[in-house]
């Protein structure tokens, strides 16, 4: 038998007991068959108010058990379908107070799984929107509505980390690019023109914006530089080849020609022309 059960028993045989001690007293006392029949009414009244009160307590919670698992049940429903999981399976033969306590249980963990999941796509949007703003890309397809599902942030994760590593990639493209373009802007004595140029040379390397096109233009703008520094170097081999004609028909010392040589590499281009005008007037 239950622990319940026994005091259920045991509060029946008490009342019982105080009755037939009522009963004694009002026999000893003399109190008449009808006066004791309104004493006894009096005591069950008093009685049965008491465990009225008792039953509509305890009704009253098992209505808000039933309330309150109703509710819950409700947002557990909402939450696995955000959080795209399979239906929550009640475990049966379970007291309310058992059921309820289970499934509050359950629905702060779903919450809290939701919490994290749109504070994680928060944190990736923002990543996101840093590195689109670097390289000027298209932001990764998501709904920033809804509960994203741990495969989308999944998805979401492994395109960011290829899209860091591209970044990084094209960020040490560009600036041996741009080291090889400053060189040979200094060797063709030229200052940037363009806003491109501008961009490439002044501004911050962390500024500039790491486009496919900027990229492709990088590569273009160099290219131009080199063959520029290409052509000079075959007018300066020219101008030198008739440097050492004059030199040979002027019967040039070996020493001047040697301290000429030195202007020469220094000044390339311009030296070279200069000299041969020079001589030639």
């Amino acid at each position: 038998m239950r622990r319940s059960e026994i005091h259920a028993a045991e509060s029946v045989e008490c009342l019982n007991r105080a009755l037939n001690r009522l009963k004694d007293i009002w026999e000893e006392i003399g109190i008449p068959e009808d006066q004791r029949l309104q004493r006894t009414d009096v005591v069950r009244k008093h009685i049965k108010g008491l465990l009225d009160m008792m039953i509509a307590e305890e009704d009253s919670l098992r209505k808000r058990l039933m309330s309150s698992i109703e509710s819950c049940r409700k947002e557990l429903d909402v939450l696995f379908t955000e959080l795209q999981l399979s239906p929550f399976e009640e475990d049966e033969g379970r007291t309310m107070l058992q059921l309820e306590k289970d499934i509050r249980s359950r629905l702060e963990v779903m919450m809290k799984q939701k919490s994290q999941r749109v504070k994680e796509l928060k944190r990736l949007s923002k990543q996101d929107r840093e590195l689109c703003d670097i390289m000027c890309s298209v932001p990764f397809c998501i709904d920033m509505d809804t509960v994203p599902s741990l495969e989308q942030l999944d998805s979401y994760r492994s395109y960011l980390s290829d899209l860091t590593k591209e970044k990084d990639r094209r960020h040490g493209e560009f600036v041996g690019i741009k080291r090889q373009i400053v060189v040979c802007m200094e060797e063709l004595d030229q200052l940037p023109d363009t806003s491109f140029e501008r961009d490439v040379v002044c501004e911050d390397e962390e500024a500039f914006c790491l486009s496919g096109d900027n990229i492709t233009a990088l590569r273009l703008l160099l290219g131009q530089l080199e063959d520029r520094k290409t052509e000079n170097e075959l007018v300066c081999n020219s101008y030198r080849s008739k440097i050492q004609e004059l030199w040979e028909r002027l019967h040039v010392l070996q020493e001047e020609r040697e301290c000429m040589s030195d202007h020469m590499l220094s000044f390339g281009f311009f030296y070279c022309r200069v000299y041969l005008l020079v001589d030639h007037f």
